[in-house]
């Protein structure tokens, strides 16, 4: 079949590089986002799917949106059987739907209709669902609405971060896209719509997503924390400034009154050999931490050179802070 992929980040990869190794398909054009400036150098960088693409010699388009003329012209030119969606981050116009014979298929990394949106894993996480999966289904206007084809389950475990998940669910969804494609191909694909009951929505998660309430409990700060992990990140402040964390591990309270859950929301408790931080309900051990100006350490490591005081907490604002705070949110709380 020929194949047009639209795709952006890592985890559109197993697909792209399958359909890429598939005698049965040919790629005949690459829809991505534009390169973007990253690291120190703030140099130009090309999305994971567009370097993959170029080095492949496949052409490859970067539209700031499929509204645009000349795109259109192109995708109906391409002569596509199929169009497959990863994590592509633009929308597909009515325009556009129809114009591959087979439509197009996205790869959904939830089990539909639960999560819709641009950060399903994500949103299991932080919502502390035992299990997730992935759906390949036909777009149609409706967000995330479409007919299902096939979809698998996946565990969430108890230490899984979102980076985690992605990678086993978008593994796993490579040979998912191709039994799909192979039953277009025969004519004998039934796909099945979706149950209008069940519906959850996952939208785009902003750095303030991040931010750590240490008055919640520890098991859902620890959702949180593997929830926007890698991107957008938790963070909280130390001394006034940023200070981000890794994944964090929850310490149930006890009954005795020196353990651990005798800390206050943020305060610390460090020794040579862990850092604890209070919460609304336990404590978490924390792992990696990056203070503000700082690369990723061990928390202990930080620890012993930062040397918190008795009654140290996190996320507490110095006053010039909580002025900077006040003054971009209009003084709203």
């Amino acid at each position: 079949m020929r194949i047009l992929f639209a795709g952006t980040p890592e985890p559109a990869l197993p697909v792209l590089r399958a359909l890429m190794d598939s005698p049965e398909h040919e790629i005949v054009g690459v829809l991505t986002r534009a390169d973007a400036r990253s690291g120190r150098g703030r140099a130009l960088r090309p999305s994971p799917v567009a370097a993959l693409a170029r080095e492949a010699g496949i052409d490859t388009r970067t539209p700031a949106t499929l509204k645009d003329p000349g795109t259109q012209d192109w995708v109906r030119a391409l002569g596509a059987d199929a169009a497959v969606v990863v994590a592509y981050g633009r929308i597909v116009p009515p325009a556009l739907l129809d114009v591959p014979a087979h439509g197009w298929l996205n790869l959904h990394f939830s089990l539909l209709p639960a999560w819709r949106g641009a950060a399903p894993v994500q949103h299991a996480l932080m919502a502390g669902d035992d299990v997730t999966g992935a759906c390949v289904f036909r777009l149609e206007e409706g967000l995330d609405t479409g007919p299902i084809h096939a979809r698998l389950t996946e565990p969430i475990g108890p230490t899984d971060t979102a980076g985690d998940l992605l990678a086993r669910l978008a593994d796993a969804g490579a040979p998912l896209v191709l039994d799909v494609l192979a039953a277009l191909d025969a004519g004998t694909a039934s796909p099945t719509p979706q149950p209008s009951d069940g519906v959850s929505l996952a939208p785009m998660l902003m750095p303030d997503d991040g931010r750590i309430d240490w008055t919640r409990p520890a098991a859902d700060i620890d959702r949180q924390i593997r929830g926007v992990t890698p991107a957008p990140g938790a963070h909280t402040t130390y001394g006034g400034a940023r200070f981000r964390l890794g994944p964090a591990t929850p310490i149930e309270p006890v009954a005795d009154a020196d353990d651990a859950g005798s800390l206050a929301p943020g305060e610390l408790r460090a020794t040579k050999r862990e850092v604890l931080v209070g919460t609304g309900s336990g404590a978490l051990r924390l792992g990696q931490v990056a203070p503000a100006g700082k690369n990723w350490m061990d928390a202990a490591a930080w620890a012993r050179g930062a040397r918190p005081e008795p009654g140290a907490r996190l996320g507490e604002q110095t006053a010039a802070t909580s002025a900077t705070t006040a003054s971009t949110t209009g003084g709203k709380r």
